[in-house]
């Protein structure tokens, strides 16, 4: 299975998100990330939504999204053209002897220490998946107390938009 990602332009307002979400669901698609914020516009949000499945269903999906009312434009985000991001907290045991090599493990994957106390470590890492995935990797044998991750957030590269067709 393929992970496709899909980038769209809908109105900021009250049960978009369960129509869209909704829409998955009586197809039986399962999302594996959807991240919503409002866009420069306080009337728009953009919808970043990471799905699985083959070419036909990526097609369904593009579909169905742009025949709902609340969505405004909808394409998906070709991994070639475009920056994909993601943010995780994590949270790791980490005592006076093991907090030496947790700090060098966050250096290495430029992570920043947000917060340390007399057992844990706190790291907040930015990039794409497997970059986030390598740093818990590391981290696992001294042991992850907590995980947060935002789920992905994506543009595309140089002039090319995602705009409000009039």
């Amino acid at each position: 299975m393929k992970r496709h990602v899909v980038s769209a332009l809908v109105e900021n307002r009250s049960g978009t998100l369960s129509r869209v979400s909704g829409l998955f669901s009586r197809r039986g698609y399962n999302i594996d990330g959807l991240t919503v914020g409002e866009t420069d516009d306080p009337f728009v949000s953009r919808m970043t939504i990471a799905v699985s499945g083959d070419d036909a269903i990526l097609d369904q999906i593009v579909k169905q999204l742009g025949k709902l009312v609340d969505v405004i434009s909808v394409r998906e985000l070709d991994p070639a053209t475009c920056v994909r991001r993601e943010l995780m907290l994590v949270k790791a045991k980490a005592d006076e002897r093991t907090r030496p090599a947790v700090i060098e493990i966050a250096s290495i994957f430029r992570s920043r220490i947000v917060d340390v106390s007399p057992t844990t470590i706190t790291i907040e890492a930015t990039g794409d998946s497997d970059k986030l995935e390598g740093l818990l990797l590391l981290l696992r044998p001294y042991g992850i107390l907590e995980l947060a991750r935002t789920g992905l957030v994506a543009l595309d590269r140089g002039s090319l938009i995602l705009s409000i067709s009039i």
